[in-house]
């Protein structure tokens, strides 16, 4: 009881702070994208809008710019706690970065306000180590459910996020906890989440099964390609251009030119409505690479944000647009994508099997386990995360990789 009761009160504390986070984020983003829609000039200034946000980081914000990958570092080895200006400076570089025409999303700064406002507890409940750990699990998971209204999945991908293969059962009640009341805030402050419906489902038979196989493994190389892309663009941005605040100049500079030469704002910002589309109708098999590049260039430059959102686009474009290819409803495709590359990029199937469930449905559960563990399989141990740990290889092959520090953990 002594420890249900503590962890119940922290989690309440986290659940009202995080969600309260989320909303008044949430709201602030859709007031961002509709205000760059309707004054498309402002993607002109993105070059401008990158440089003041490199600045800000360079001189104010070195030891918070790692973002999500601070988090992961501080669970596997705890140090100093989280400092508070990560909560308002990514808050106001993700603001920024869809105000003016990048292409990010929302799930990076969710989480990384949920943990640095959380961390803050760490000293007045006189916290250890282990502790932490527990504490910045249920923080990722608050950040995670209140932004998406998926609470489940947020508590699962706490536990998931940070060591491939291992979950620490030890936070389970924490983390579930913290999600159910951060999402249930965000709800009393009256934000609504996007809603997906998949109008038709197949009968679970042999076909469809190995369709689904095809799918997965499409979107677990699609996976991969992500996070190598995005990770070799960040190290040839840092090895081209020495004075980190250029970096998003000449990043925002490739954006605006792009966007305008396409005369399009389909791929910029978070992309909600193409994601809608892709359930709606079979789209072309380019959107979900142009998507890839923007979210590349965007977030490799230095902009802030989320590859979370991007990767949904990605997924659900390229499933809604595999239907050319493979005789599986559009919709089903779509939302299965939506989820796998997700899970191939995050090393989280778990996660992203609760989250199909929480979006579209029990019905489709099977259909998008499928895919996210054959793209989570495909996808190997590459991860939009740098500091994401092997705890369990996918194969013998990797065994070897695990670390003291890892072990020591387990």
């Amino acid at each position: 009881m002594p420890y249900i009761l503590k962890w119940l009160l922290i989690s309440i504390i986290i659940g009202i702070l995080a969600g309260t986070a989320s909303a008044g984020f949430l709201l602030s983003l859709e007031w961002a994208t509709r205000f760059r829609e309707n004054h498309l000039w402002i993607i002109a200034l993105l070059p401008v809008a990158g440089f003041l946000i490199g600045l800000l980081y360079y001189y104010w914000g070195k030891d918070v710019e790692a973002g999500n990958n601070i988090l992961i570092d501080n669970i596997l080895d705890p140090k100093e706690v989280i400092p508070f200006k990560m909560a308002p400076f990514v808050y106001l570089g993700t603001m920024v970065t869809h105000l003016f025409g990048g292409s990010a999303g929302r799930e990076g700064t969710a989480l990384q306000m949920a943990a640095a406002l959380a961390d803050q507890l760490s000293k007045p409940f006189k916290l250890d180590r282990n502790e932490r750990r527990v504490l910045l699990i249920a923080a990722i998971a608050a950040g995670f459910g209140s932004v998406f209204g998926t609470p489940l999945a947020g508590a699962v991908f706490g536990l998931e996020v940070f060591l491939i293969g291992k979950i620490r059962y030890n936070a389970i009640f924490p983390a579930f906890a913290s999600a159910i009341l951060a999402d249930w805030t965000t709800n009393l402050w009256n934000v609504k989440h996007t809603h997906y419906h998949i109008d038709f489902i197949p009968k679970l038979e042999f076909l469809p099964i190995l369709y689904s196989i095809l799918a997965g493994i499409a979107f677990g190389i699609c996976a991969a390609g992500f996070s190598r892309i995005i990770h070799w663009a960040g190290a040839f941005f840092k090895s081209r251009i020495q004075y980190p605040p250029f970096r998003p100049v000449a990043g925002g500079i490739i954006i605006a030119l792009a966007v305008f030469a396409l005369g399009s704002t389909r791929y910029i910002g978070l992309g909600v409505p193409v994601i809608v589309e892709s359930f709606q109708q079979q789209l072309p098999l380019y959107d979900f690479a142009l998507k890839m590049i923007f979210t590349i260039v965007t977030l490799s430059a230095g902009f802030k944000g989320g590859e979370v959102t991007p990767l949904f686009f990605i997924g659900a474009t390229l499933g809604s647009a595999l239907s050319l290819f493979i005789p599986l409803p559009f919709g089903l495709l779509a939302g299965m994508g939506f989820v796998a590359v997700f899970a191939g990029a995050t090393n989280t199937p778990l996660a992203c099997m609760l989250m199909g469930i929480e979006l579209f449905g029990a019905e489709s559960g099977v259909y998008v386990a499928i895919a996210c563990i054959v793209s989570y399989l495909l996808s190997g141990h590459s991860s939009i995360y740098s500091k994401q740990k092997i705890g369990a290889a996918k194969n013998r092959r990797y065994e070897s990789q695990q670390d003291k520090s890892i072990s020591d953990f387990l």
